[in-house]
């Protein structure tokens, strides 16, 4: 007997992270319906991260701080994380001011910078 099997890989699907679009300058009312969307693609999709694509957000300010940081306790809340995808860099200036440390979507990974060329030096001279 067989099983009809579901179409993708379900690996691969379930590693997906779901995506929330803002597309534009959100309302302090809009922000709990955003919230409860977060929750809902967490239940839905079964994926671990929300990518929220913030570059229509509009200018920074303390009102984006306080959505994002809404946006990701509801998302922790519901077992998940909140991932940025195309933060301004005032945006991201904005929330490390504040002490809000969001995932950014291709940041590269902190490590020691590369080493740089050691000159030689000859017997006798001052270090440097």
């Amino acid at each position: 007997m067989s099983s009809a099997r579901s179409p993708g890989l379900p690996l691969v699907d379930a590693m997906k992270p779901a995506l929330l679009v803002l597309p534009g300058p959100v309302t302090r009312d809009e922000a709990a319906g955003l919230c409860d969307d977060v929750r809902a693609l967490l239940e839905s999709t079964g994926a671990g991260v929300v990518v929220i694509d913030v570059a229509g957000i509009g200018p920074p300010g303390l009102g984006a701080v306080d959505l994002l940081a809404r946006l990701q306790l509801a998302a922790r809340r519901a077992g998940g994380r909140v991932r940025l995808r195309d933060p301004a860099p005032s945006l991201h200036a904005l929330l490390g001011l504040v002490g809000l440390r969001f995932e950014v979507e291709g940041q590269v990974e902190e490590r020691e910078p590369p080493l740089g060329v050691e000159e030689e030096v000859e017997p006798g001279e001052p270090a440097l």
